[in-house]
């Protein structure tokens, strides 16, 4: 197993929550405030539709069937991470 290397204070973050010295500040409140965000961030509430090749589709369902899920989710997935600045385009800076 791989270990990761910590800087000082994530090393004593880890010992203090190993040790069991470590307690949680978090709040019912902050919680609550949390759990809902959580749940309207994830929330489905709209439809598409969109027309692919058979092909690109095929590799969809390859590939969700890889990672172990529905087609869509691995759809839904992609776009959420495009639209949020996670997914990017490796070959589109390829020749500069």
């Amino acid at each position: 197993m791989k270990r990761v290397k910590l800087d000082e204070e994530e090393q004593e973050i880890l010992d203090a929550y190993e040790s069991g010295e470590f307690e949680s500040v978090l709040t019912d409140e902050r919680k609550k405030s949390i759990e809902q965000a959580a749940a309207a961030t994830f929330k489905k509430d709209k439809r598409i539709n969109i027309r692919l090749s058979g092909r690109d589709l095929s590799a969809l369902r390859r590939r969700a069937l890889e990672e172990g899920i529905p087609y869509q989710t691995l759809v839904a997935s992609i776009l959420h991470k495009y639209v949020s600045g996670s997914l990017y385009d490796a070959t589109a800076n390829k020749g500069n």
